[in-house]
């Protein structure tokens, strides 16, 4: 019975967790702008120095985003048409799943009470499990370098992951999906 409950109980915390694997993205741009002629791009040191998280994740975000961009045909310059700047925000989850399933202890044999001619057996005795995890957003910023003038914002929010190995899979995956919003199909 017990093993039953713990599969139960992982099965749960696994759905749980990998519902929460994706990235969700939005974006929002400036209409009047013509994102065809922009060609080159820099980083905005000024804002990406603001950005609250380690220098070896800022270095991570910032070789996505410039393998996003080259991608895209993007040419890095020093005197760039478009600054990327990076902000991030962090929230802890925590989750509490109580177990408390079928007879919930009580005792068997003669009486009132639980346990009454020993120990009380059945299944699901209110063991609570706790998951605790992070979830991250992801902005970027694109500035029109000559204006000083945001024209493109995309955002990306999902579950970290706390595994080093897989941390830089994770960022990739979030500038990925987020530069996918990229340049923004605008109809003119």
């Amino acid at each position: 019975m017990k093993t039953l409950l713990r599969t139960i109980s992982l099965l749960i915390v696994l759905l749980v967790v990998s519902s929460c694997s994706s990235v969700r993205v939005a974006a929002d741009y400036d209409k009047n702008v013509n994102f065809d002629t922009y060609k080159t791009f820099a980083f905005f040191k000024t804002g990406i120095d603001k950005a609250e998280i380690s220098d070896l994740d800022k270095r991570r975000i910032l070789r996505a985003i410039e393998a996003n961009m080259l991608a895209k045909g993007y040419i890095k310059s020093e005197k760039p048409d478009l600054l990327v700047s990076i902000f991030t925000k962090s929230n802890q989850r925590v989750d509490v799943y109580n177990n408390a399933w079928g007879w919930g202890g009580w005792g068997w044999g003669a009486g009132w009470g639980p346990g009454f001619w020993g120990p009380g057996w059945g299944w699901g005795w209110n063991q609570p499990m706790v998951s605790t995890s992070t979830q991250g957003t992801l902005f970027i910023d694109l500035i029109d370098a000559n204006k000083k003038e945001l024209v493109w914002q995309g955002v990306g929010t999902g579950y970290l992951s706390r595994n080093m190995e897989k941390k830089e899979e994770r960022i990739k995956e979030f500038v990925s999906k987020i530069f996918e919003k990229y340049p923004p199909d605008v109809q003119q």
